[in-house]
């Protein structure tokens, strides 16, 4: 394999770093997402508790309308 990588150009290269970026994100996805599943499932996540830190989160950053106070 590293001999084929040796032979890539600048543009494959590239290309080839693209593709192993979004695999490390999937996998990272996927990981992130059985723990999500198992936190809800527990109970460490609910509905109430991801409202209130959305309500916290949009007071701490209020979104800006133009043309609106």
């Amino acid at each position: 394999m590293h001999e084929k990588i040796d032979q890539l150009s600048d543009t494959e290269l590239a290309a080839v770093h693209k593709q192993l970026l979004m695999l490390e994100l999937r996998r990272e996805f996927d990981a992130i997402g059985g723990e999500m599943a198992s936190d809800w499932h527990e109970g460490r996540i609910t509905i109430d508790k991801v409202e209130e830190i959305i309500r916290g989160f949009r007071a701490s950053h209020p979104y800006q309308n133009p043309g609106k106070p």
